[in-house]
């Protein structure tokens, strides 16, 4: 399964993350251990919502919607 999952900051909660991975737990771990540039100096990270597909096309077609401007409202309104 491919994975699209949503993470925000605990101590800086308007932080937010969109990202994809094969495997949820290990890259959610990363992410709290400072593997992600990105995410490092808002660490630690939890979980908000994850959505899996069988197709990796359709997931990594998905996380970019939900970078994309419409796709960031569409997550504001329904997934956070």
């Amino acid at each position: 399964m491919r994975t699209v999952y949503l993470i925000q900051s605990i101590p800086y909660p308007n932080q937010r993350y969109v990202g994809f991975t094969r495997n949820l737990r290990k890259r959610l771990k990363k992410h709290n251990k400072g593997g992600s540039p990105h995410t490092s100096k808002y660490k630690p990270w939890g979980l908000v919502t994850y959505i899996s597909f069988s197709s990796e096309s359709s997931a990594t077609a998905f996380e970019a919607y939900l970078k994309s401007g419409s796709g960031r409202a569409f997550a504001r309104k329904r997934l956070w």
